[in-house]
């Protein structure tokens, strides 16, 4: 396993590289966020044993079992997936970038329980450019609102926008909705928003992230071309 990790890791890095470069940006630039959702914590500790510190995990109670699992190893954790309200409370105490925010309910729970626990995660605004009913994430109005709230919250760090588009096996399909977040950022940005607000833009998977960085990502989430096809679980 461990070497297996490895060898994938340094592919997704040097694919990484490879667009930034194409584009004339700097491959630091871009932070690898491994999705170790449906993986056990010893796929977390062999990535972990290659270099890697940044993880993604979809569900808060998944991801809680793996950090007291892999509590000796020093991680970044990354909530990706939709957050209920209800466990607020839990991803506040627990991950240290939360990137689908998509409600001020959401940013008035997260910020009460960050402030009760002594944590200041960073947070994402989770915008759904594409109007798909099947998927979370705010309307571009709505999210300029969920922005402005999360901004004003004295316990979170806004860090920027987190996408999830219309799935496409061709990422030059997908390209246009990269560029259009960008471009959102950029209006926004244009309008006063705080640069360190919207300093990130986390969009681009396994099947897409080149066209992603090559469009801006500052983020990408990685988790099929690093650890494998994942199984369905029933």
């Amino acid at each position: 396993m461990d070497a297996t990790i490895a060898a994938n890791l340094r592919s997704v890095r040097s694919r990484i590289d490879t667009a930034a470069r194409r584009v004339g940006r700097d491959p630091s630039d871009i932070l690898l966020v491994a999705v170790s959702k449906t993986f056990s914590a010893e796929h977390v500790r062999a990535a972990w044993r290659a270099g890697h510190r940044d993880f993604g995990e979809n569900k808060v109670q998944e991801a809680l079992q793996k950090m007291a699992d892999a509590a000796e190893k020093e991680i970044r954790w990354h909530l990706i997936g939709h957050l209920q309200s209800n466990k607020a409370r839990k991803a506040a105490a627990g991950f240290a970038c939360i990137h689908s925010v998509d409600s001020i309910e959401l940013v008035e729970k997260l910020d009460r329980a960050a402030s009760d626990e002594g944590t200041s995660p960073d947070v994402l605004i989770q915008v759904d450019l594409a109007g798909e009913t099947t998927k979370f994430g705010a309307s571009t109005d709505e999210a300029r609102r969920v922005l402005d709230a999360a901004v004003a919250a004295p316990a979170l760090r806004v860090a920027g926008l987190m996408l999830i588009p219309p799935w496409n096996e061709d990422q030059e399909q997908t390209r246009p909705w990269f560029a259009r977040l960008r471009a959102l950022r950029d209006t926004w940005l244009a309008a006063g928003v705080p640069a360190p607000a919207l300093r990130h833009l986390s969009m681009g998977m396994s099947h897409d992230f080149e066209a992603a960085v090559e469009e801006g990502a500052t983020l990408v989430r990685v988790g099929t071309a690093i650890f494998g096809k994942r199984t369905v679980r029933a």
